[in-house]
């Protein structure tokens, strides 16, 4: 059960252009954001969709997958761990970041 502790499954549209970033010191980075829908009706009985976006990190052999394989718009499934940061930007203000660390994807749809 200790793998249930942190655990992550998103199936959802790829929302930009994967980003890789070779670090100096030799890892690779990829980031991007994938956007997952979920169908509901409202009050009136009309269909409604709230889309939530996720930002996404792989690490090593991961990132290379996705920097390969994923284009914006490609559906995918997902599975990593939920990860919180903060940052200082530019002007010295404080930012929280949550994030989606991949450690395994899997390229769904079609091969457009």
């Amino acid at each position: 059960m200790s793998t249930l502790k942190n655990k992550v499954q998103l199936i959802g549209n790829v929302g930009n252009e994967p980003e890789t970033t070779n670090l100096e010191s030799g890892k690779k980075v990829t980031k991007f954001s994938i956007a997952t829908n979920e169908f509901y009706e409202d009050s009136k009985g009309e269909k409604q969709q709230d889309t939530q976006w996720h930002t996404i990190v792989a690490w090593g052999k991961t990132a290379n997958i996705i920097e390969k394989y994923v284009d914006k718009g490609k559906e995918v499934a997902l599975e990593g761990k939920l990860t919180s940061r903060s940052y200082a930007d530019k002007n010295g203000t404080r930012r929280y970041v949550t994030e989606v660390i991949v450690s395994e994807i899997l390229l769904l749809g079609s091969n457009e």
